[in-house]
């Protein structure tokens, strides 16, 4: 029986990817973005899916973009919390406008998509939440990008006590240096400082990220769980 899916940032990099890996196990999949690209419904081909304008920090738009999965497809098996914004700069230096803004998308944002999408989440569904090292280890100028993965996983251990009575279990996976957009604009020498500590000596895949994003969503006996997916970084931090 194919699972309905939500993955939020799901037009690019690690959500694409996500997406992409559900819709070829035959899977439907809702894609929520602040600005779907032209041509993305092109580019994932005929599986089944839906491509939703929503911005995860307004809760008004999530609660509606979850209603219009549900009233599509009847509910909802699978949340991926993937969507993610990075600013970077040292306490002193960073702007509070960045600071809510990062904190308003990763970690508020995957507060509302939680709750709008479980009074449509049955006995079995499935909540993935996507973090980052940098909310375990401490790296200088990721000060609201560190904060707002570390709440994430605060969260995650939350829902998981809280929706366990429920069947609904709830995930953190924790990427490492993944090649994406937004790695890609990493100075070439911070990017070799980081791959001689990652005892794989490589950057992560979007592919291997979203195995493991598949993987967890369909383990029937994880909840709270933190699966570092990095290469072995923080084993060596």
């Amino acid at each position: 029986m194919s699972r309905r899916w939500v993955v939020t940032g799901g037009s690019r990099g690690i959500g694409l990817a996500a997406v992409r890996r559900a819709l070829a196990a035959g899977d439907r999949v809702a894609v929520l973005a602040r600005r779907p690209p032209p041509g993305l419904s092109a580019l994932l081909g005929e599986g089944s899916h839906l491509l939703l304008t929503a911005d995860v920090s307004d809760p008004v738009s999530v609660a509606e973009a979850m209603a219009s999965v549900a009233a599509e497809w009847g509910g909802i098996d699978v949340l991926v919390n993937n969507a993610g914004l990075h600013r970077g700069g040292k306490l002193e230096r960073l702007a509070l406008e960045d600071w809510n803004a990062v904190l308003a998308t990763n970690l508020s944002g995957a507060m509302h998509c939680i709750r709008a999408a479980l009074p449509y989440m049955g006995p079995g569904a499935s909540v993935v939440n996507v973090g980052a090292v940098v909310g375990f280890r401490g790296f200088p100028g990721d000060v609201a990008y560190g904060a707002s993965k570390a709440g994430l996983a605060g969260l995650t251990q939350v829902m998981a006590v809280e929706l366990a009575p429920r069947q609904v279990r709830v995930n953190l996976i924790v990427p490492g240096f993944v090649l994406t957009e937004m790695t890609a604009a990493v100075a070439e020498r911070a990017r070799e400082r980081l791959l001689a500590r990652i005892p794989l000596r490589r950057e992560g895949t979007e592919g291997e990220i979203a195995e493991v994003i598949y993987w967890v969503a369909g383990s029937t006996y994880m909840t709270g769980a933190v699966i570092p997916t990095d290469g072995g970084l923080m084993c060596n931090l």
